[in-house]
């Protein structure tokens, strides 16, 4: 019959090959198949309303837990969802828009820029009409002609 160590042996590391424990191989790395980080599932507006109709069809309880299971929900996401449709928000049903939101058109900016673009038209004609004016006044005084005064200039 073999000897077994006493409990200084063993504590100080002296054990026989008989009193060791068998090695455990150490765990497997993780699976190279599965996704490195979990995400959360999404569900649209659309899912939500056809799960919910075909609880709502579904006749027993068994039935209601074959679709959760089928589905891999969980029955308290089955009642947020009808509290929502019974109140009548399915906006909330339907995601959001993101980003910035649209500002209702201000009914006179068209109006505005019709007459901005009528004053940028006039200032044209009127910048264009006393070039004119002034190649005028210097060909009158090159030829000698006398100019009849005007009401604007002193």
């Amino acid at each position: 019959m073999p000897m077994l160590p006493s409990l200084n042996e063993v504590a100080a590391g002296a054990a026989t090959e008989q009193c060791r424990r068998p090695t455990v191989a150490a765990p497997a790395a993780t699976s190279p198949e599965l996704p490195d980080r979990p995400h959360r599932r999404i569900f649209t507006a659309a899912d939500k309303l056809r799960i919910l109709a075909e609880t709502d069809r579904a006749a027993d309880t068994g039935g209601i837990s074959a679709i959760l299971r089928r589905e891999g929900l969980y029955s308290s996401a089955l009642t947020d969802w009808r509290r929502q449709r019974a109140a009548g928000v399915f906006d909330a049903l339907t995601p959001a828009r993101r980003g910035r939101k649209t500002t209702p058109p201000n009914p006179l900016a068209a109006e505005m820029a019709a007459l901005q673009r009528d004053h940028a038209r006039l200032t044209r004609r009127l910048a264009r009409a006393e070039a004119i004016i002034e190649v005028q006044k210097k060909v009158a005084e090159l030829l000698g002609l006398p100019l009849a005064p005007s009401d604007d200039v002193p």
